[in-house]
């Protein structure tokens, strides 16, 4: 799978623009459905304490971080990621989140547009 089109390569369709506010149902959630044609947007929250597990992606993707702090794993490293902040997973690199504050935090997926190829790694 591609992420974006050639230069000069545009679709037959103009997309329209969409926006979505905090109280909107799937409020930041963005993908084909809406006209986007080659990315897809995600919002995760994490609890003080969850985590999301080890995992693989087909796809790559960009993570900004929206709110708070929580610890990335990249393979056999963890760093710290926080509020501004933001990061890049190759495809089929393994990482997980865990949120180890007192505190909600949030990040942002971006990447290309259909099945994210996610698989679960064990430990």
């Amino acid at each position: 799978m591609r992420f974006g089109r050639p230069v000069g390569e545009l679709s037959d369709r103009r997309p329209s623009p969409v926006s979505r506010r905090a109280g909107d149902e799937n409020h930041a959630d963005l993908s084909e459905a809406d006209g986007a044609p080659d990315f897809r947007m995600r919002r995760y929250r994490l609890d003080p304490g969850a985590e999301v597990p080890r995992h693989t992606n087909t796809v790559e993707h960009a993570v900004p971080t929206v709110a708070g702090e929580y610890v990335v794993g990249i393979e056999d490293e963890e760093r710290t990621a926080g509020e501004g902040g933001s990061l890049f997973v190759p495809a089929g690199t393994v990482h997980w989140f865990r949120n180890g504050s007192d505190a909600e935090s949030s990040f942002v997926c971006m990447g290309p547009n259909g099945d994210a190829g996610i698989e679960p790694v064990g430990e």
